[in-house]
């Protein structure tokens, strides 16, 4: 993803979690990660300590894990900033 166009997605994301949720809230990420034990523990990482529900689970070939968290955050600046975190593992999908 371009720098320019996940810039423009974080500011509509954050324009629409301002209108319609109220804030703190609990918040659902879903990622798509391949099936590599650091990566996948990476994630989970950038969730420490936050009070997160974090479950994975792999692809029928084993190929890719999904990892889904549901963590409580102040506001949509700490949702963007989660997603950039995780942004920087190698090959990471965010759904």
């Amino acid at each position: 993803m371009e720098e320019k166009n996940s810039e423009a997605f974080y500011t509509r994301l954050k324009e629409q979690l301002w209108e319609n949720t109220s804030w703190p809230s609990k918040y659902l990420y879903k990622f798509i990660v391949p099936s590599d034990k650091d990566k996948v523990e990476q994630i989970h990482n950038i969730f420490n300590n936050t009070g997160a529900v974090i479950t994975s689970k792999q692809s029928s070939k084993g190929t890719y894990t999904s990892v889904s968290i549901t963590v409580e955050l102040e506001n949509p600046d700490a949702v963007v900033a989660k997603y950039k975190e995780v942004a920087q593992v190698e090959g990471v999908i965010s759904l």
